[in-house]
């Protein structure tokens, strides 16, 4: 009789552990757990600079920024010919699922930030443009002296930017525009076209080539001017602490 109910007993437990074995199939799929895409900081470099060009301050701003935020943060520059290697490179970083296309869910949750000098400040605009034709918000663009590219317009800021920022100088052969505007104030927020004059002030940019310190010594006084990119930072840095959730 005893060696019944220890049957029966043995019987009745392993029916009870049954579920738990299930439920620990190493077939079993753990829960999907939502990863956001990182706040994404792109540059661009002005004239036929490389993007990796340390003597220039956009890149030195974005060597700041990657030590400043290892994780969360992802912070690109690229020459202003590069554009569309740009985009892509935001579109994949939003594509968290990888499944090659971005769901309304995937472009709502893009954080972007744009800044650029030169050229390439006008590409920062032309990117936001076409950034608005795959249906993805910007945070923040930042122009440096901005210089229009052919067949772009680098003054009308696109309706998917929530804020941008102009900063400019009036002098010599090659100087910045003077004054960006939103292509709809009720969607743009135009933080300042801000002037700096450097007619009077002693050149401080020796690291750069010779020919811009000849040819363009005023657009490339604005460019290593520390003044300047300690705004451009602050902005930048800013806006990376509202769209970052941690």
């Amino acid at each position: 009789m005893a060696k019944r109910y220890r049957a029966v007993a043995v019987f009745l437990s392993t029916l009870l552990l049954m579920p738990a074995q299930v439920s620990a199939s190493p077939h079993a799929r753990p829960p999907e757990i939502f990863t956001p895409p990182p706040v994404i900081v792109v540059g661009f470099l002005g004239g036929f600079v490389k993007h990796d060009n340390l003597v220039h301050s956009e890149v030195q701003l974005a060597e700041r920024l990657r030590r400043e935020y290892p994780a969360g943060v992802q912070v690109e520059t690229f020459e202003n010919h590069r554009g569309e290697r740009a985009r892509q490179k935001i579109l994949e970083l939003l594509d968290t699922d990888h499944d090659g296309t971005l769901s309304d869910d995937e472009r709502q949750d893009a954080r972007i930030i744009l800044y650029g000098h030169s050229w390439g400040a006008s590409e920062t605009i032309d990117l936001a443009r076409k950034l608005k034709k795959d249906g993805i918000h910007v945070l923040l663009t930042v122009q440096v002296d901005s210089v229009t590219k052919m067949g772009q317009n680098d003054e009308v800021i696109p309706t998917n930017v929530a804020q941008a920022a102009n900063f400019y100088q009036p002098g010599g052969m090659l100087h910045g525009a003077r004054a960006i505007r939103p292509a709809d104030p009720a969607s743009t927020r135009i933080i300042g076209n801000f002037k700096f004059d450097y007619r009077a002030s002693r050149y401080s940019c020796n690291a750069y080539p010779w020919f811009d310190r000849v040819l363009m010594k005023q657009h490339t006084q604005i460019e290593c001017d520390p003044k300047v990119w300690a705004q451009v930072e602050s902005l930048i840095r800013s806006n990376i602490v509202l769209a970052d959730p941690k």
